[in-house]
C-alpha cells in the first residue's frame, strides 16, 4: 500500500505541475476548471451562478471545486487535475500496475491544457464515494455512473445533489436554460461512429453497454474520450489503444478544425474504434473457446 501511494503521488505532482504550467502559458485560468470555482464564489457571494454566461456546469461541481475556491486560478487547476491523477493511480493500482499505461492515452494529456474532469470521472468508475463527480459532467459522467454503480455510490450521489438543492434549490431549470449554448458532436452519429454499433454482439458485456452510451453523449474535445480506457484490460490492449489515440494529437498539430464534427470524426477513429476491436477481440475469443469445447477431446 504504502508502494502504491508513493507511485499515485509521484504521478499526481508530476501531472498537477505540468497542468499548472500550461494553464499558466496559455493563460487559461483553471482551464475549465475556472467554471466550477465561479459557481463556489458566486454562491458564497449570494448571487445566480446562471447569470454568467455559457455558465454550462451542473451545481454539484461547486462541491468539487470548494477545496480549491480560493486559490490563484492556475494553481487550482492544477491541484485539481493533480490530485484527480493521483487519486486514479491508486485506484489502477489495486491489483497491479499494469492499468497505469492508461496515462499514456492522449486525451489525458489532452486534459492538462485545460484541466478536465475525466481523470476524476474515471476515478469514480473506481472508488465509489467519488462517482458524485459523475454529476459535475454528466454528459461525460453518465455512461460512467450507470454502468459502475454501487449502493455506497448511489449513496454518495444521493447526499451530494441534496447538498446542492439545499444552496440552491431552483438550480436545475437555470442550468438547463443554458444548453443551447453548448457546442458539440455526438461520436455515434459521426460517421464512421455508426459502426460501433457492431459492439452490440457482445450486447451482454458491461463494456458493450459503456462504449455505446459514451458514444452517444454530446461531447467537444479529445480530453472526453479518457474514460474509454475503463474498457481495455490486458497491458497490451492498454498499449496500442494509448499509442493509436496519439494519432489524434498529431492530426491536432498540423490541422485547425473548423467544425466539432471534424473533433467528433477523429475522436471515433482514433479512439472509438480501437475501443470497438478490443470489444470484438473479446467475442471472437470468446467463440473460439466455444468450438474448442465443443470438439471431441480426439480432435484437439
Amino acid at each position: 500500500m504504502r508502494t502504491r501511494i508513493l507511485v499515485s503521488a509521484a504521478i499526481g505532482l508530476f501531472a498537477g505541475i505540468y497542468c499548472w504550467l500550461m494553464l499558466h502559458h496559455f493563460h487559461q485560468g483553471a482551464g475549465d476548471f475556472t467554471w466550477a470555482i465561479w459557481l463556489v464564489r458566486d454562491l458564497v457571494a449570494r448571487q445566480n451562478p446562471y447569470d454568467r454566461v455559457t455558465q454550462l456546469y451542473p451545481l454539484p461541481a461547486a462541491l468539487f471545486a470548494l477545496p480549491f475556491a480560493w486559490l490563484p486560478l492556475p494553481v487550482a487547476g492544477g491541484f485539481f487535475y493533480g490530485a484527480s491523477s493521483a487519486l486514479l493511480a491508486l485506484g489502477l493500482t489495486r491489483h497491479g500496475y499494469r492499468k497505469l499505461f492508461v496515462f499514456l492515452a492522449y486525451p489525458f494529456w489532452a486534459g492538462t491544457l485545460t484541466a478536465q474532469w475525466t481523470p476524476l470521472l474515471f476515478a469514480g468508475a473506481l472508488f465509489p464515494l467519488f462517482l458524485p463527480a459523475t454529476m459535475a459532467k454528466p454528459q461525460i459522467g453518465f455512461p460512467v455512473a450507470v454502468t459502475r454503480l454501487t449502493k455506497i455510490g448511489f449513496g454518495a450521489c444521493a447526499v451530494v445533489l441534496a447538498l446542492s438543492f439545499l444552496l440552491l434549490p431552483r438550480w436545475p431549470w437555470l442550468w438547463i436554460a443554458h444548453f443551447g449554448e453548448y457546442q458539440r458532436f455526438i461520436p455515434l452519429l459521426v460517421f464512421p461512429g455508426p459502426l460501433l454499433l457492431l459492439a452490440l454482439v457482445r450486447y451482454r458485456d458491461k463494456d458493450t453497454i459503456f462504449l455505446l452510451l459514451a458514444a452517444a453523449m454530446p461531447q467537444r474535445w479529445f480530453y472526453d474520450t479518457f474514460i474509454l480506457w475503463l474498457i481495455p484490460q490486458s497491458r497490451r490492449q492498454i498499449l496500442w489503444t494509448a499509442l493509436i489515440s496519439w494519432a489524434a494529437g498529431i492530426w491536432r498539430w498540423y490541422h485547425i478544425p473548423h467544425t466539432f464534427n471534424e473533433v467528433g470524426r477523429v475522436s471515433v477513429i482514433c479512439m472509438y474504434l480501437p475501443m470497438l476491436a478490443v470489444i470484438l477481440s473479446r467475442w471472437i475469443h470468446s467463440k473460439k473457446q466455444q468450438t474448442l469445447a465443443r470438439l471431441p477431446s480426439s480432435a484437439i
